[in-house]
C-alpha cells in the first residue's frame, strides 16, 4: 500500500517544491514507484519536471472538482517509475468552487484513494498557503514533510502551520503523522545557518531529518531544465542530498 507525504509550508521559498520535486526523483531512483502530485497553482512542480502547465488539458483540478478518473490526468516522466499528476492555473479557482460542495476537505483523498494502491510513494507538492487546497492535501496525506529554511525568520509561522495540522489531525485526518522537519538552504559558512540548525534541532528534536539540504547551484539550475537535480547532476550536493533524505524516508516506513 502506498504512503502519501504532503509537503507543505505557507511561507513561500522554502524550498517546497525543490524537495517534492527531487525527493519524488530520488525515491524513483531507488526503484520505489512514485507519483508527484502538483498541487500548488503556480504548478512549478508540472514545469520543474518538464511539462508545459499551458498544454495540460487535465489536471488536480479536473480530478477533484469533476471527479475525471486519475488514469486520464497522470503522466509519464522521463525518469523511470517517476509519475506527475499535474497542476494549471485553474486550481485557484477550485477553491472557490469547492466552497460549496459536500465533503470539500476531502476531495483529494478521494481521488487519490483509487490509486494509492499502485505506488509505493505519493508526494504532494502543497501550495503556498492555508487554504483549501492545502487543507485537501493533508487530508489525504498519511505523513508531512515541513521545509524550514536555514534563515533568519526560518522559524516565523512554523506555529502557524503545526496548528493547523494539529486542527486537520482532531477534525479531519487522525491519521496524519509528521515526517519530519528537513532544514534546508543550509550554507555552512554563514553563523546564522548553524545558529538556525540548533535551534530548530533544540526546539524540535527527534522531529528534524538528518539530512540537512545544502544551498546548491544544481538545485537551482535544474527547474530551467525541466528535470530533477539528479538528471542535471548527479554528483551535485543537492542530489546527494535528496537521496539520503529518501533513504532516510525508505527506512522509516
Amino acid at each position: 500500500m502506498g504512503k502519501i507525504i504532503g509537503i507543505a509550508n505557507q511561507k513561500g521559498g522554502v524550498g517546497k517544491t525543490t524537495t517534492a520535486i527531487n525527493l519524488a526523483a530520488s525515491l524513483a531512483a531507488m526503484d520505489k514507484k512514485t507519483l508527484l502530485v502538483d498541487a500548488d497553482p503556480q504548478a512549478n512542480s508540472t514545469s520543474g519536471i518538464g511539462f508545459d502547465p499551458k498544454e495540460i488539458e487535465n489536471s488536480i483540478y479536473e480530478a477533484m472538482v469533476d471527479g475525471v478518473p486519475l488514469s486520464k490526468i497522470i503522466l509519464t516522466t522521463e525518469i523511470k517509475h517517476l509519475f506527475l499528476l499535474p497542476s494549471h492555473i485553474d486550481l485557484v479557482g477550485a477553491e472557490v468552487e469547492m466552497i460549496n460542495l459536500e465533503n470539500r476537505e476531502g476531495k483529494m483523498r478521494v481521488a487519490l484513494s483509487t490509486i494509492k494502491d499502485d505506488f509505493d510513494y505519493i508526494i504532494i507538492d502543497c501550495s503556498p498557503s492555508l487554504g483549501l487546497i492545502t487543507v485537501n492535501s493533508l487530508v489525504a496525506a498519511d505523513s508531512v514533510i515541513i521545509p524550514v529554511q536555514c534563515e533568519f525568520f526560518a522559524l516565523e509561522g512554523l506555529g502557524k502551520l503545526l496548528n493547523t495540522i494539529k486542527i486537520i489531525q482532531t477534525r479531519l485526518n487522525p491519521e496524519l503523522s509528521i515526517e519530519g522537519i528537513l532544514l534546508t538552504m543550509y550554507d555552512q559558512r554563514l553563523r546564522l545557518s548553524n545558529q538556525v540548525v540548533d535551534e530548530v534541532k533544540q526546539h524540535f528534536q527527534n522531529m528534524v531529518f538528518e539530512t540537512i539540504i545544502p544551498r546548491n547551484i544544481k538545485l537551482s539550475e535544474s527547474p530551467g531544465f525541466g528535470v530533477p537535480a539528479i538528471l542535471h547532476d548527479a554528483d551535485s550536493k543537492g542530489s546527494i542530498s535528496y537521496l539520503n533524505l529518501a533513504g532516510e524516508i525508505v527506512k522509516k516506513s
